[in-house]
């Protein structure tokens, strides 16, 4: 778990760039949008140390397509409550921030080899904005969704991540937003971390710290534990597509490192200037 000290040094080294860093947060449970926890308090946290950007581009597990990617080119993006059986509460909360027509076409252009196409229909699901009404309470950052291509495989979204990173030298944050482990079949209510997602939350870990992305996006070396840590890995994608947005004069800092209801990885991290 994320420690005061950690956030601290965080922060120390996110001094103002004209990079973004790039950050992937483990987004859990759509109730911490609305409770006092661990994970809300680092996200604010990490917020609070976060460049100002001129736009954020997300990718989240939550929008999901087949043959295409979409980039949500709305001026301004709907909040979607795509979940069920929550409080009243959380069905209430909207995260008001304007979208960047412009820039998304941009965007559009630029993943033409990725089958991107406009889309004005989507918006910001809660893997969007029941994180950023943390970094960024304002709202006041332009805010639009890419999709995750799932008619394609681990690699690929790799290659999408590569793809956007021309875009951190304009000051447009990239955010991923999943869950590194995110079987839902398996949880335990108050009970231990499954072994296999402590197992999963680790290998990540090593090679992602290594870079080694070539495992990381190979269903066949990450062998069994993969079905085990997602039985589907909408969850997973937008890891990678951080991951591939990054490079050489990158550094890594991890936080929120707890495996969350047995079987969701709360990990995140953020990649940032040297």
């Amino acid at each position: 778990m994320s420690t005061a000290q950690d956030l601290k040094n965080l922060h120390d080294r996110l001094s103002p760039t004209d990079r973004m860093p790039l950050v992937f947060l483990g987004h859990g449970s759509p109730m911490n949008a609305i409770e006092d926890t661990s994970f809300s308090r680092a996200w604010t946290e990490l917020g609070r140390s976060l460049p100002h950007p001129k736009a954020i581009l997300v990718v989240s597990a939550h929008w999901m397509t087949q043959g295409t990617t979409l980039v949500d080119v709305s001026a301004m993006p709907r909040t979607i409550h795509d979940f069920y059986g929550f409080p009243a509460e959380l069905y209430a909360q909207t995260y008001p921030a304007a979208g960047d027509p412009k820039l998304a076409r941009e965007v559009v252009t630029l993943l033409a080899s990725h089958h991107a196409e406009e889309d004005e229909t989507w918006g910001l699901d809660h893997g969007a904005w029941t994180v950023l009404k943390y970094l960024y309470p304002e709202a006041d950052v332009p805010v639009f969704q890419v999709s995750i291509d799932m008619g394609r495989g681990l690699a690929y979204q790799l290659e999408v991540g590569k793809a956007l990173s021309a875009l951190r030298d304009r000051g447009v944050l990239i955010l991923g937003s999943g869950n590194v482990v995110h079987n839902l079949r398996a949880m335990r209510f108050g009970g231990k971390p499954q072994d296999f997602a402590v197992e999963f939350d680790t290998l990540f870990t090593e090679r992602l710290t290594d870079r080694d992305f070539a495992t990381l996006s190979d269903p066949g070396r990450l062998g069994n534990l993969l079905p085990m840590a997602h039985p589907t890995v909408d969850h997973y994608l937008p890891a990678l597509t951080v991951a591939g947005a990054s490079d050489a004069r990158d550094d890594l800092t991890f936080m929120t490192d707890a495996i969350d209801l047995g079987s969701v990885s709360m990990r995140s991290f953020v990649f940032h200037a040297a």
